[in-house]
């Protein structure tokens, strides 16, 4: 019998997760990851084995009848995810937590810690696909278009991906919350988060302020034309594209368009001085191959939630892309990951630079 270390947080996604690789057949043991405390974030759900979601995942474990186990994480995540978030948002970058968590936590220290306790596999409950062909292993999108969690998993690489499963890759929304219902699980109708998980009140800045003692270092407003045209309250506060909380009266509605933090300077203008047709990537990951010997023509999104757009990407050096739209892409962001797509199937993608 093969034995997996699957992932449970608590919620619906990653029990209905554990229960199926049960039901198949599996040696299942099912692990929370303690990542914080609340002495990085308000949100005090991870400072004891007894408090919530650990207690849920103890729950869902129970209610599944596999046994159940606690990793500690917490230093790790902090130089892996937190401090990156920190760092990048300091120097005028738009950082992507759940990817860093993704590449350093969940399928870095928690794959090493599966193989090192004798399981074959990890297993999380995330949507997407593993397949392989040609003798690699592929990453494709998730069967339900709406829950599709590809994005954030492009930086797996072929000996992560040999060790995983994702249970709910074919699967719906409504059909997880359906399993979870028949089979009695207490969290079948627990809501999904929808924040970061180490900030759940949103506060960006906030968090950066009380956490890093950093204190804001207001800088100038100039607009595309180069003209000074007020006071900002601090790089860390600004994100490409963000129209609210400027405070910057104007005739018309103002954009940020670009952060120079060399100079402690934001750049604000209209919306049509967003748009843009190329990006640099690096920090880059590939699945289906080694290396991009010539242009390739893809589909490409730099968020998660947009739609896919056509593109043309090219490797320029071992760890660089270069991406061109057929069209011009609003807010482009550093920081911020592109995944490129082969129809399903991801080819991969990098940290916008």
């Amino acid at each position: 019998m093969q034995k997996v270390l699957a992932a449970i947080s608590g919620g619906v996604d990653s029990s209905v997760a554990a229960l199926l690789l049960k039901k198949q057949g599996y040696d299942c043991t099912g692990a929370v990851m303690r990542l914080f405390t609340d002495a990085i974030s308000a949100n005090k759900s991870y400072t004891s084995s007894d408090a919530s979601p650990i207690a849920d995942a103890r729950t869902a474990a129970g209610q599944i009848g596999i046994p159940f186990r606690v990793f500690d994480f917490t230093e790790a995540f902090a130089i892996q995810v937190i401090n990156r978030f920190t760092e990048a948002y300091k120097t005028g970058s738009t950082p992507n937590p759940c990817v860093d968590c993704n590449r350093h936590i969940k399928f870095g220290y928690f794959h090493n810690a599966a193989l090192e306790t004798g399981c074959e596999y990890i297993a999380t409950g995330h949507y997407a696909r593993i397949e392989r062909d040609n003798g690699r292993y592929l990453l494709k999108k998730g069967s339900d278009t709406l829950k599709d969690q590809s994005y954030v998993l492009y930086a797996l690489k072929q000996e992560t991906l040999s060790h995983t499963i994702f249970p709910l890759g074919g699967l719906t929304k409504t059909d997880v919350r359906n399993i979870a219902l028949s089979h009695g699980l207490t969290c079948a109708e627990k809501s999904e988060s929808q924040d970061i998980c180490f900030v759940p009140d949103g506060d960006y800045a906030g968090f950066i302020e009380r956490n890093t003692g950093a204190i804001s270092r207001p800088g100038r407003f100039i607009d595309t034309e180069g003209n000074d045209i007020g006071e900002h309250k601090g790089l860390h506060r600004y994100t490409i594209g963000q129209r609210r909380g400027l405070g910057i009266s104007a005739r018309e509605p103002l954009y940020v368009c670009s952060i120079d933090p060399e100079n402690n300077i934001v750049v604000v203008g209209s919306d049509e001085k967003l748009f843009s047709k190329t990006l640099t990537a690096r920090s880059i990951n590939l699945i289906p191959v080694d290396t991009l010997d010539s242009p390739v023509r893809v589909t490409a999104k730099v968020r998660y939630k947009q739609p896919e757009q056509p593109a043309i990407v090219r490797q320029l050096d071992s760890d660089t892309l270069r991406v061109e739209f057929d069209k011009p892409q609003r807010a482009i962001t550093r920081g911020q990951s592109v995944v490129l797509y082969d129809g399903d199937t991801v080819i991969g993608g990098g940290i916008i630079t």
